[in-house]
């Protein structure tokens, strides 16, 4: 694994910093591995989703490194860099880390969930039934038109909610902290199951890591307990 000091220098290298200017606030990304064993995805899209995720990684290095020295002094909503670095701040940023959460929420081959865990009485608890939130989450799997379906804890209602998220940064919740997150970019299973994202998600929630999810919500209610 490569340290933050031999990360920075990389990056240093890369954009064609000078020896003598220090990187001062740059945030240094490192790729995590999964073990992504589900037989609903070809090894192809597996390879694709690897080699995506470690892209990302790459962007918001980058970005970050040119932030510590970029002019803050002429900034302005139109036409600036400062601007330009910081949009792509967030989207590499969220797809990075929306990469994470999803490649450890999936591809449990002994999936299941039992009516006294945590997770399956908080989502029946918030959607009506546990069923209920299946179909909705299902529905926002179908309705992003590129992005992510996301259950999360809204730290302002106080309940669980799902949530459409469109490329990785665009109708973001303000206040959400994602429990389960699933990937629906084409790429994600365009190679597998064409334009068939219905078929795609319901075999994705078929192998989801109930035991992940169960440390996520358990994380959510002492953040529930901190804010009330």
């Amino acid at each position: 694994m490569i340290s933050n000091k031999s990360m920075k220098d990389i990056v240093r290298s890369t954009l064609g910093l000078d020896d003598d200017k220090t990187l001062h606030e740059s945030l240094v990304a490192q790729p995590k591995t999964y073990k992504n064993n589900t037989e609903f995805l070809s090894s192809k899209t597996k390879l694709a989703h690897k080699e995506l995720y470690e892209s990302y990684i790459e962007n918001f290095n980058k970005v970050s490194a040119k932030l510590d020295t970029v002019d803050r002094g002429e900034v302005n909503a139109n036409h600036s860099e400062f601007r330009s670095l910081k949009i792509d701040e967030t989207y590499n940023m969220n797809a990075m880390y929306l990469q994470e959460l999803y490649f450890a929420n999936i591809s449990d081959l002994t999936s299941q969930i039992t009516m006294d865990s945590l997770a399956y009485m908080r989502l029946a608890r918030d959607f009506g039934d546990f069923d209920a939130w299946q179909k909705d989450f299902l529905a926002c799997c179908q309705a992003s038109r590129c992005g992510w379906a996301i259950t999360y804890y809204n730290l302002f209602t106080q309940t669980f909610m799902n949530a459409v998220v469109d490329l990785h940064s665009i109708e973001v919740p303000v206040g959400c902290y994602p429990v389960i997150v699933m990937d629906v970019w084409q790429h994600a299973y365009y190679r597998d199951y064409l334009r068939d994202v219905k078929t795609y998600s319901t075999a994705m929630m078929k192998e989801l890591n109930w035991s992940v999810i169960e440390e996520r919500i358990k994380k959510a209610e002492k953040i529930a307990q901190v804010i009330k």
